[in-house]
């Protein structure tokens, strides 16, 4: 292996505009623009679109109704970057989603609220052995996430390598793994190898508990309930806290677009300048390493480094040319599963919705409902996708961010924000009107089974496919976490084995996306870590 990316502060480049240029103005890049520049570094962020954010993004596809366009809560945001780009300074504010309500086909419902006893009465009402279990699994999967917590703030050694730093690396996971008791080691090798289904099948007896609870497992990631690996998914997404309270979901305060909104002006106040509609063509290479960008529209940008925030498969074999890299490793990026199975569906409704399991204005409207009646349910929805057609019975997570916050839809309006598994990006045929407007009905018609008059109420509907999500956000395949959580595409293997460690087989070149370690979700760690790991070269 090479000494990978020194950065060489000799360099004399007569015409080296900034110390580093980031690809992609989503909130990995932006976060890692930041921390450079609070580094005193000259830093340049381009962003393709006419807008900053990325897949996090706030739009107004109907005049009035404001949808976070594609993802929509917030909870793995990492505190420390929260803290040390000064984010509520910055209008950052996050409104918790008190609840989980699912309804049932018998017109009841199970309920998670935010009071731990009234959870566990509405529990008991359906299983008393599944009240019981309950708080020693919450206990458990506490215990496993905050165990494993550690890792996604460590850069992931290459265990193949015998140099210093990845010498230090191995030895910093062996002190970790022996911090860990028998048990936790025992708990955490289960969760990385099991599937979500097996898992609570283990705890839990009541269908529509471990169908709510299993959807985290299948998340971002082309598998079911029963498919090995997904319980890691599950704990993945178990490790999100707000502010302090740790397995708490919330709703931005102007919707996810607020999340990148003010992580740029906390980047603007630094010091780094974004510019939009400024899409990179290629990253420009002398001298064996990465000097700057060319941009689609003929400006050339100079620089000691070049970070890319966009994902694995546009940043390796789109912007730099193939005889730049090594074959096994252009391979590997070929070959790293960016499956999309997300879709999205952002409804414009003149009243709220009225659920037939409570009534009325309730508390279900002010959290988030779930339309996952049983495991078996996720897993015949996963078999159809598998074949290349969308699910015609989907699960779907719906939250109703007008009711938590009054500026996202006109007075009295409201806006409805669901989220659905599973529309393969690879859909027999392709994605096309038909197909779209087909898969837009299926949805409507699945939440009309539990809210009758949602017809009446529908203002206007916008369908997001994954061929969408990489059309408009620039997301190879669709993919909301710019790869899948799977266990041969994490840590030291994301995105490729030698080469998880944010730099790349070209010196100069740095990577900090969700297709980096730890992950997908607005978290944060990948630009922040680059940007940490780019400093350390510098030195």
């Amino acid at each position: 292996m090479t000494s990978k990316n020194r950065i060489d502060k000799t360099d004399t480049m007569t015409n080296n505009q900034y110390d580093a240029i980031v690809i992609g103005a989503g909130h990995n890049g932006l976060i890692a623009a930041a921390y450079l520049a609070r580094a005193g570094k000259k830093v340049a962020v381009l962003e393709r679109r006419e807008v900053v954010g990325g897949a996090a993004v706030t739009a107004e596809p109907f005049p009035g109704y404001r949808f976070s366009q594609f993802s929509y809560v917030v909870s793995l945001l990492r505190p420390e970057i929260i803290r040390d780009l000064e984010l509520p300074r910055h209008g950052l504010k996050i409104l918790p989603l008190p609840s989980t309500v699912t309804p049932m086909d018998n017109g009841d419902y199970l309920a998670a609220w935010d009071d731990h006893d009234l959870t566990r009465q509405e529990l008991y009402r359906h299983s008393p052995r599944d009240a019981e279990a309950s708080d020693e699994y919450g206990r458990v999967m506490a215990r496993a996430a905050k165990a494993i917590k550690p890792i996604i703030g460590l850069v992931p050694p290459d265990p193949s390598s015998l140099s210093l730093r990845d010498m230090k690396g191995l030895l910093k996971l062996g002190q970790y793994g022996k911090s860990l008791s028998e048990k936790e080691l025992y708990q955490i090798s289960k969760l990385l190898t099991q599937s979500a289904g097996d898992l609570l099948n283990d705890w839990f007896e009541f269908d529509p508990l471990k169908g709510t609870k299993s959807a985290s497992g299948i998340i971002g990631t082309f598998l079911g309930p029963y498919s090995p690996g997904t319980a890691y998914v599950l704990l993945h997404h178990y490790m999100g806290e707000i502010d302090g309270a740790f397995r708490a979901w919330g709703f931005c305060k102007n919707g996810n677009g607020g999340v990148t909104q003010a992580i740029a002006s906390s980047a603007r106040a630094l010091g780094v300048e974004i510019r939009t509609n400024a899409a990179v063509q290629q990253v420009i290479v002398k001298g064996g390493r990465a000097a700057g960008v060319a941009l689609a529209n003929g400006d050339e940008l100079r620089a000691k480094v070049v970070i890319s925030a966009a994902d694995p498969k546009r940043s390796f074999l789109q912007f730099v040319e193939d005889k730049h890299l090594p074959d096994d490793f252009v391979q590997q990026i070929r070959n790293f599963r960016v499956r999309g199975s997300s879709g999205k569906v952002n409804i414009a409704l003149s009243e709220l919705p009225d659920f037939t399991c409570l009534p009325g204005e309730g508390p279900l409207h002010r959290g988030a409902i779930s339309i996952s009646p049983s495991m078996e349910y996720i897993e015949r929805a996963y078999d159809e996708a598998k074949y290349g057609e969308f699910a015609k019975n989907p699960y779907i997570d719906m939250i109703i961010p007008s009711m938590i916050d009054r500026d996202m839809a006109p007075p009295g309006h409201h806006v409805m924000s669901c989220f659905v598994q599973y529309a393969p990006y690879d859909i027999e045929g392709g994605w096309d009107d038909a197909k779209r407007d087909a898969f837009g009905e299926t949805v409507i018609s699945t939440i009309e089974r539990y809210a009758p008059d949602i017809r009446r109420a529908i203002v206007g509907k916008q369908v997001i496919t994954p061929k969408d999500i990489e059309n408009i956000a620039g997301i190879t395949g669709g993919n909301i976490f710019h790869g899948e959580l799977l266990l041969h595409q994490l840590f030291f293997l994301r995105p490729a084995p030698q080469w998880a460690d944010f730099r790349t087989p070209l010196p100069g070149y740095y990577f900090g996306a969700s297709g980096a370690h730890p992950g997908g979700g607005v978290m944060g760690a990948a630009g922040k870590m680059a940007a940490q790991e780019v400093l350390k070269d510098w030195k």
